[in-house]
């Protein structure tokens, strides 16, 4: 979100909350997935470039572009599927 933006993120990227990327605890930086809400089929393909997220049981952080992409800015949290697509 927006206290992040503009900060270093784990690969040594400047985290943009537009941009297409998110955040993972074990895949590898800068690994492409594609995320599907699987409440509506949206789907979008973002770039791993952080770690996280750490609360809960949550299993990826995804930037502002990404989320409403996928309609889930509203909520904050989302039921989504996740394929690796490419990457290191």
């Amino acid at each position: 979100g927006r206290k992040f933006h503009g900060r270093k993120t784990a690969s040594g990227e400047t985290f943009d909350m537009n941009g297409l990327t998110a955040a993972h605890r074990s895949l590898p930086l800068n690994c492409y997935v594609k995320v599907t809400n699987k409440t509506n089929g949206k789907s979008v393909v973002v770039k791993v470039n952080d770690r996280g997220p750490f609360h809960g049981n949550r299993v990826l952080d995804l930037s502002y572009g990404a989320a409403k992409r996928l309609g889930i800015t509203n909520k904050g949290v989302g039921n989504v599927a996740i394929e690796r697509v490419s990457g290191p």
